[in-house]
């Protein structure tokens, strides 16, 4: 289990609850360099697919987010999908990136 600081367990919080809130494979959260949060689900329409973290860097971005200072992604899957992990690193190169399964634990940081 990866040590994350309080803030970053925000987001955590804050991406279960984006994904329980919708059913929805992944939930995800990232936080600008103003302290502001984001979140998402995944998005899966017939014209339209985002990955949760995708999602929440989209919508950061639409806000005129310019960096992120880190995001979490809360899934059963095994690693962060590599799509949304680029949508970080195209704002922060640095930006931390937690990956939490459904109960919340924080398995990895990239």
């Amino acid at each position: 289990m990866a040590e994350v600081d309080p803030e970053d367990a925000k987001l955590v919080t804050l991406a279960r609850s984006a994904r329980g809130r919708t059913g929805a494979p992944e939930g995800a959260a990232v936080r600008d360099t103003d302290g502001r949060t984001y979140l998402a689900a995944t998005v899966a329409l017939p014209s339209l697919q985002l990955t949760a973290l995708q999602a929440a860097v989209a919508a950061a971005v639409s806000s005129g987010v310019t960096g992120l200072e880190a995001a979490a992604v809360v899934t059963p899957a095994d690693a962060v999908e590599d799509a949304g992990l680029a949508a970080v690193r195209d704002l922060t190169p640095s930006a931390p990136v937690h990956l939490a399964g459904p109960d919340g634990t924080v398995r990895t940081t990239t």
